[in-house]
């Protein structure tokens, strides 16, 4: 079975899919060992999930590379080992998964599994961004922002947090949020703010009023303090620590 008949079997017709999904990984197609470590993953069995993820990357999926990262990271079916998450996050960046470069970078900023690297982290965003990814992009605009790695640049800063926020994160929708107001763009902040809400309802299922009420704050000065790139902590309404840590990179299929 080529890739567009499995993918388009995985589109109309979910429920018998999953046996073919598991025939042809057994045959030994990448796309399907990787789809069927999702489903193994989704119903708890991480050990199995592993396995036929690490037999992804054997064969060189890039995406399959970084959610055996992510395993180490993590400590799915073993012991959390971030030195071996950096080395297979570094095999996915170098195949061109943008979600290994920003896991490396983040792992780089945090100096977790190897040296404390800010500039390298930067530059890992930098790459991940000029793929596309929305979350690097927000991550990058912080950067700049606060002159972490790199020199300060709140105009290029704000670029990047309009980027991201114009890619549908939510993160990133306050951060621009934020700005427009400060420049006296209320009308225009106000929609972000509600975007920002429904993004973040949709995507971690936290309360849509805890966000929405800071758009009516806008009229007041804010405090000194950066735009979060953490912004809002489970809908509390309150900002996390000024650190990047406060974030989850998915496993590689965009969904935690």
């Amino acid at each position: 079975m080529s890739y567009a008949e499995l993918r388009a079997l995985l589109t109309d017709d979910p429920a018998r899919a999953a046996e073919w999904v598991e025939s042809a990984a057994r045959r030994g197609v990448p796309e399907a060992q990787l789809r069927l470590g999702r489903m193994r993953l989704e119903r708890g069995d991480e050990p199995d999930a592993l396995t036929w993820f690490q037999r992804a990357a054997r064969q060189g999926s890039a995406e399959a590379m970084n959610v055996v990262g992510r395993a180490h990271e993590l400590g799915w079916a073993m012991e959390a080992d971030p030195a071996a998450a950096a080395e297979w996050y570094r095999r996915a960046a170098e195949a061109g998964c943008a979600w290994g470069d920003y896991n490396l970078a983040n792992l780089k900023f945090d100096g977790r599994g190897v040296a404390l690297d800010l500039e390298g982290a930067v530059a890992g965003y930098r790459r991940a961004s000029a793929m596309g990814h929305a979350r690097a992009m927000n991550l990058l605009g912080r950067c700049l922002e606060e002159g972490w790695g790199c020199e300060r640049d709140p105009a290029e800063a704000a670029q990047w947090y309009r980027r991201s926020a114009e890619a549908g994160y939510f993160r990133a929708q306050m951060n621009h949020a934020s700005i427009l107001a400060e420049r006296g763009r209320r009308d225009e902040a106000g929609l972000w703010f509600e975007r920002a809400a429904t993004a973040q309802a949709l995507s971690q299922r936290v309360s849509v009023q805890a966000i929405a009420r800071r758009r009516w704050r806008m009229a007041a000065p804010r405090p000194a303090t950066p735009h979060s790139i953490s912004a809002q902590v489970a809908g509390s309404g309150t900002e996390a620590p000024v650190t990047p840590t406060n974030r989850l990179a998915p496993t590689g299929d965009r969904s935690a």
